[in-house]
Formats: C-alpha cells, structure tokens, sequence
C-alpha cells in the first residue's frame, strides 16, 4: 500500500472515531445553546403539551421544536406556540414558569415563537437586543409577560415581525422601536402601555399593520402617519388618543382596514379629499369619539369600503346622497349622532347592505319607498329618530331578508299590525319600544318561532300575556315594562319550563298591572335567567325556596309589590347576585344570616318591610347604607342602631 493510500485510510479512520465520540454538527448543541435551552426549560414548572420532558441527552437540534443551522450546528429558530395543530386536532396547551434571561445565550436565534402559552410570567429580557442580533420574529403574545419593552430591542435592525399582544407589558412605548426600519408587523395591543405614540414610528416605512388597541396611549395621533405609505392594517382603537385625526392618511394608498373608534378624537373627518385617496378601504371604524361637522360627501369616493361605523360622536348635517355610490357596502353604522333630514333615496343603490343602523338621530320621515329594493338587509335600526311613522310601512315587513327590526321611538300608533306574522325571512329581534301601541299583544306572536328578542315596553298595551308565548323556545329577552298588562305572569316561567335548554335570560315585566303568585319562579330549568325585574306590579304570595335553580342570577328586582313571609334561606345560594331590590313589600322574619355568602351584591335595598331581628354581620351587609334597611320597625344592629340587650 503506497504511502498516500495509507494516509487517507489514516484521515478517514480519524473522522469516523471522531464522528463517534463526539457526534455530528446537527446533533449536538453549542455549549451555549444546550445551556440557554436548559435554563429555559428549569424556569418552566408546568407544560401540558409535553414537549420539553422530551428534552434529553445533548443533541438538541433533535428536539421538538428546535430547528438548527446544518453548516454551524447553531440554534436558529424556537418554537414551542402554545396553538398545537396537526390534521388530526387542535390543542391549545399551556406552560407555567418564568421566561428565563439565559435564552439570550442562543445568539443564532432567528425566529423565537413562544405564543400563546398563557402562563408564561417575566419580562422580556432586558439584553435581547445585545446578545440575538439575527433575530427576525419575536413572538411572545398571549402570555403574562410583565415589565417594559427593553430599550436594546431597538438594535434588532433585522426584526421583520415583533408580537407582543395579549400579556401585561406596561410603561410608555419606546421610541427606539422606531429604529426597526425592517418591520412588517407589530401588535403590541391588549397590554397595558401608556404614554405617547412615538413619532419614531413613523420611520417604519415598510410596516404593513400596526395594531396598539386596548391600551392606555394618550396624545395624539402623528401627523406624520400618512408615511406609512405599505400600512394596510391600522387598529389604535380603544385606547385615550385625543386631537384632530391627521389629513396625512389620506395618503395609504394602500390602507385595508382602520380601527380609531372608542378614544377621544375630535374635529371633522378629514378624509378622503379626493377622488382615488385611499382606494383599498374596506373596514372603517370611527365610532365612540367626539368628532364634529357633517359626514364628508366624498366618503361617496371610499369605493370600497364594506363595513363603516362613525356611531357615537356629534356628526350633524344630512347623510349625503353620495354614499349611494358604496356598492360594497354592507354594514353601516350612523347611531348616536345628530344627523337629520331624511333618509336619502340613493340608499337603495347598496344593494349588498346587510346591517343599517341609523338610531338615536335626528332623521324626519317619511322612509323612502326605494328602500324596498334592500334585498338583503337583514338588521333595520330606525329607532329614537323623529320619523313619527304612525304605521310600519307594509314594504319594510316584505324585505326578503329582513329578521331583526328596531323601531323603538319612531310615533308608532295602533296595533301590532298583523303582517309582522307572515315576513318572509323568520323574524328574529323585534323592538316597538317607546311607541304609542295600544290593544292587545297578538297570540300570533307565539308563531315567531325563531323569536330571540321580544321589546314592546313603553307602549299602552292592555291584557293579558297570551298562553302561546310558551312556545318561543329560542326567546332569550323578554320586555314588557311600562304598560297596563294584567293578569298572571306564569306563563314566562312555563317557557323555561317546556324549554328546559332554551335561552332565556332578561325578563323585565315592571311597571304593569300583574297579580297572584310568582311560585313558579325556579320549579323549571331557567337557570340561564340573569336578569329579572317584576317590580311594580300587584303580585303576593312568598318568594319560593327554588329561586337558588337561578344561579346565573345577577339583578333580582321584586320591589314595590305586595310579596310576603320570610325570606327564604336559599336565596342566599344565588351567588353571582349584585343587585337585589325588595323594597315595598311585606316580607317578615329575619334576614338569612346566608346573605353573607353573597360576596358580589352591589345593591342591596330590603326598606320598608316587616323584618326584625339583627342584620347579618359581616360583609357584605354592612357595607349598605341605614337607607337598604330603613323601614322595618324590628331591624337592628349595623348599620342601624345597636340591638338592645
């Protein structure tokens, strides 16, 4: 064997021992990254998925959820999302323990994915910036992270995507994020921030959403926003943002969707000034401000908008025959301004309009007959406007989408007209409120098989409940009030009896003429019942011991009747109750020394009765003032004056 053969037999002889005593580049870690692993994984008590029991041994690019470099062996991507999904399932799994500082020993990360884990509690480490200079995704949302964005985060020149939403952060917003001039995404919503909106942020020229909703941001908007010319997703809703909104958006040209509803901006809607300016706007929300003037004739030229909601704000003037021209409209929203004029007959151009909401304005009749041609509106909302209809125009009951109707406050007069039995599409909500309807309530109303809401309070409606109103199996809201009914009210409480599954949970039948018993209350299933009003009414008899079926119960108002003997011990058991009303009545015997256990009862009125004995003491009783239990002759103790020995 020649001398070169020999020394080529010796290298590959040296490589093979090597490769099996020390393994190959893939397998095993970097003495950096096994330990940042590791410690990692020790600051982790709880992991439902089960991945990191799995972390064993030293080669750690084999690990689930760790991918490695080939060439260097280096760790470059972590993920362990809490969101598991396979073609088979979807599991959400969850990790307990603090994130450690030591993952900053992984200097080749790229991508970091620790979404979603819910109880992941830290901060993010303060030398991220120093110590990953690769990292391009940083994803820790939906978590319990604490503390501020660490300033060094502001060297991570290569980060495309930071995803903070959804934890506890907190402090002001760094300006040095406004460094990332590579950044396509940052959603820092659902947290805790405060303070300004950096200008710095407007230097993220390749940004293409932006979402700080649900924090605390204050100041204004930058003038400057309009930079962000790729931005195609802006949501600052919900935070305390005032000012003028900036005339500068007009130039996202390429803009999709923007949220700044529920802040306190003010002045006119700036925008579109022109013909062509934002061209891909689809999703609209300018609700919840305080924002001046008319509603812009050339909102007529946001060709694409679908969903437009300026509710809630002081906009005056006419709605300008120009959004006529919105032919992708399908929601609009224009509740709660003062709007008036009428209704323009373009409106029946937006042949696509599922929802119209024009409620609490000042709009005149009469409705155009063009609005007829709405063939696929499904929710009408007229109420509290000055249309005084007289009657419910015939053509609105024929529209052949049409299953939510809302006319509270709109000079109806007569009766429920009958034509409201035949709609062609299943009515499903039905608000008359506040009208002026006299006569009976139909017992055709019990043929609205998918009837969800049922509103006629406010009215001058005489008569009984009729019988059939059992049969609405998926009624959920039930509101009688202020009217001259009469008779028994048994027949509410028979629905949950027939349904034992059905979806009743607001009754309010004050303010009426009702007699007997109200025994009945609890002997069902209505345990989804949340709110109960039967005040004001000429109802006797005892309050039964099954009122602890209610346990969803939150508001129990049985004021001002003629309700006697004691208070049963079981109301005690309605745990979730925050408001309890029984004044007026003639309830007797002491107060269940249980209505301690009502640790959420915010309200509390038992005035004028025949209870005696001493008060309960503890919370929350004591907290009441003399006025929750003034009245009852026998009552003593606090917060009344001492029980005499």
């Amino acid at each position: 064997m020649s001398p070169r053969l020999l020394w080529v037999v010796f290298v590959l002889i040296s490589i093979a021992a090597f490769v099996e005593g020390n393994g190959s580049i893939g397998e095993r870690c970097s003495p950096n990254d096994l330990r940042g692993l590791n410690s990692f994984k020790a600051g982790i008590q709880m992991d439902t998925s089960g991945r990191l029991v799995r972390w064993v041994g030293d080669s750690c690019c084999k690990w689930e959820g760790i991918v490695c470099d080939n060439k260097t062996g280096r760790v470059t991507e972590l993920h362990l999302p809490g969101f598991i999904s396979s073609d088979e399932f979807l599991f959400q799994s969850q990790m307990k323990g603090c994130l450690s500082p030591s993952i900053t020993l992984l200097t080749s990360l790229e991508v970091i994915d620790l979404g979603g884990l819910t109880g992941l509690t830290g901060n993010i480490p303060p030398s991220i910036g120093f110590h990953i200079p690769k990292l391009r995704k940083l994803y820790l949302y939906g978590n319990n992270l604490t503390g501020a964005i660490p300033e060094s985060i502001g060297k991570l020149s290569k980060l495309e995507e930071l995803v903070l939403h959804e934890n506890r952060l907190s402090e002001s917003l760094p300006p040095c994020l406004g460094r990332l001039t590579n950044l396509r995404i940052l959603l820092l919503y659902s947290n805790q921030f405060f303070g300004i909106i950096p200008d710095s942020f407007t230097n993220l020229t390749n940004l293409v959403k932006l979402d700080l909703h649900g924090n605390s941001l204050t100041g204004q908007i930058p003038d400057r926003v309009g930079q962000l010319q790729v931005l195609e997703g802006l949501d600052l809703s919900d935070n305390l943002l005032s000012g003028k909104i900036p005339s500068s958006l007009t130039n996202l040209t390429a803009i999709s969707v923007m949220y700044l509803d529920t802040n306190y901006l003010e002045g006119a809607i700036p925008f579109p000034s022109s013909s062509g300016e934002m061209p891909s706007l689809g999703f609209l929300r300018l609700h919840n401000n305080r924002l001046t003037g008319n509603i812009p004739p050339s909102f007529g030229f946001l060709v694409s908008l679908q969903r437009v909601s300026l509710a809630n704000n002081n906009l005056g003037g006419s709605i300008p025959p120009t959004l006529g021209n919105l032919i992708a409209l399908t929601e609009l929203y224009l509740g709660g301004n003062r709007v008036s004029g009428q209704i323009p007959k373009s409106i029946s151009e937006l042949s696509r309009l599922i929802v119209l909401n024009i409620s609490h304005n000042l709009i005149q009749g009469p409705l155009p007959h063009e609005m007829s041609s709405l063939q696929n509106l499904q929710i009408l909302d007229l109420s509290f406007n000055h249309i005084n209809l007289s009657t419910i125009p015939q053509w609105l009951a024929e529209l052949p989408s049409l299953s939510q109707i809302f006319l509270a406050g709109c000079g109806i007069q007569g009766k429920i007209p009958e034509f409201l039995q035949t709609t062609p599409s299943p009515i499903q909500e039905l608000d008359l409120s506040a009208n002026h309807l006299t006569g009976t309530i139909p017992a055709w109303l019990g043929s609205l098989s998918q009837l969800y809401l049922l509103n006629l309070s406010r009215n001058s409606l005489v008569s009984n409940i009729p019988d059939s109103i059992t049969r609405l199996h998926d009624l959920g809201v039930l509101d009688l009030h202020s009217n001259n009914l009469t008779g028994t009210i048994n027949q509410v409480f028979d629905i949950g009896q027939r349904f034992p599954d059905g979806s009743l949970t607001y009754i309010d039948l004050s303010d009426n003429s009702f007699t007997g018993g109200i025994e009945q209350i609890g002997t069902g299933t209505q345990c989804g019942i949340q709110f109960l009003n039967l005040s004001h009414n000429y109802l006797v008899g005892r309050l039964p011991s099954t009122i602890d079926r209610l346990a969803s119960m939150r508001s129990l108002d049985l004021s001002y009747n003629m309700l006697s003997s004691d208070l049963p011990e079981a109301l005690a058991d309605v745990s979730l109750l925050e408001t309890l009303k029984l004044q007026e009545n003639r309830f007797a015997g002491k107060i269940p020394y249980g209505f301690l256990k009502l640790r959420k009862l915010k309200d509390l009125d038992l005035s004028h009765n025949l209870l005696v004995g001493e008060i309960p003491e503890g919370k929350p009783l004591i907290d009441f003032p003399e006025s929750s239990y003034s009245g009852n002759r026998g009552l003593c103790g606090k917060p009344l004056a001492p029980c005499k020995l």
